[in-house]
């Protein structure tokens, strides 16, 4: 379930209230009249299933709620209530089947912002995937994988894609271009650095290194990763199972074939740096289809069932 505070303007109300009693899924509406300062209004609640908030979402910014009031959306972890438990019985599909694009739109929207963090993170998890790439320590190159924050911007780019959005596409590669190419400008100059102390040198790179060799050697078997990854990271953000991006990140070799490039370019090691990079884009080409075409997938099959807000006959 999820739960819905809105601030109504006071000539919309009773639009918004009859949107919500009789929407098939909606339990638990309650109004606060003239409780709203900023913006002025009622302040309107509501408890909704997954499965029937995008078709709602959409009539009430019908309305304009979005822009003269407010709507906002929270997880309900627990609701100890017949009426709820009625509630998405009543509505069409499955929860966890269910999209709510809004909320992609929004977190994909966020996580592919070139931020100074966002460069933070993907700098660190490039030199870590460095330290790794010398020592031959596949931990490590994990440890990287793990702490690397790529597939926000990756999801963005998907997300963009399937709803035609090119202020999101841009943002997202944008941040994705970016990102990898001052993460690795600066694991370039960290390299240099940890040789200049020596604790990086040539031999390392040259070794054969059976731990990590895999990162400059790409085959189908990177991309078959890719897909897959691509496929179980867009679920995990359209099914608010987050947990699951972190086995996504440590599934792929982006920020460790960056790292292993950067170090290569290091050295003079442009065979190497080059393979490295085709990995680097290998996987990258394989999250976006996958990503694109596991959404496409679940548009079209939630299509079925999703023509708009299923009605309840008033009493």
């Amino acid at each position: 379930m999820l739960h819905l505070r809105m601030i109504v303007p006071t000539d919309r109300t009773d639009a918004a209230l009859e949107l919500l009693e009789t929407t098939v899924g909606t339990a638990h509406v309650a109004v606060l009249a003239g409780a709203a300062r900023d913006p002025r209004g009622d302040v309107v609640l509501c408890d909704v299933a997954r499965e029937a908030a995008d078709g709602l979402l959409a009539e009430l910014r019908a309305l304009g709620l979005h822009k003269d009031g407010s709507i906002a959306i929270e997880n309900i972890d627990l609701s100890l209530s017949v009426r709820a438990e009625r509630a998405e019985e009543e509505a069409p599909g499955e929860g966890a089947d269910a999209v709510l694009w809004e909320s992609l739109t929004d977190a994909t929207h966020e996580e592919s912002t070139l931020s100074a963090t966002y460069l933070a993170f993907l700098t660190v998890a490039t030199m870590i995937a460095a330290c790794g790439v010398v020592l031959d320590n596949a931990i490590l190159i994990v440890g990287a994988m793990a702490v690397g924050p790529e597939f926000g911007p990756l999801a963005g780019i998907c997300t963009a894609l399937v709803q035609r959005a090119p202020r999101l596409a841009w943002r997202s590669v944008t941040a994705l271009v970016v990102g990898f190419a001052a993460a690795m400008v600066l694991t370039v100059g960290f390299s240099l650095f940890m040789d200049a102390m020596g604790l990086f040198h040539a031999g390392a790179l040259a070794a054969e290194r059976p731990n990590t060799n895999f990162i400059y050697r790409p085959d189908w078997f990177s991309f078959v990763v890719a897909v897959l990854a691509g496929t179980a990271g867009v679920l995990s953000l359209t099914s608010a199972k987050s947990g699951a991006l972190v086995g996504v990140a440590i599934s792929v070799t982006t920020v460790p074939a960056a790292a292993n490039a950067a170090v290569a370019l290091a050295y003079g090691a442009y065979g190497q740096a080059w393979h490295s990079m085709e990995q680097l884009l290998l996987n990258l080409a394989g999250i976006i289809v996958a990503g694109t075409l596991t959404l496409v997938a679940q548009k079209l099959l939630w299509a079925r069932h999703d023509t708009g807000p299923a009605r309840r006959p008033r009493h």
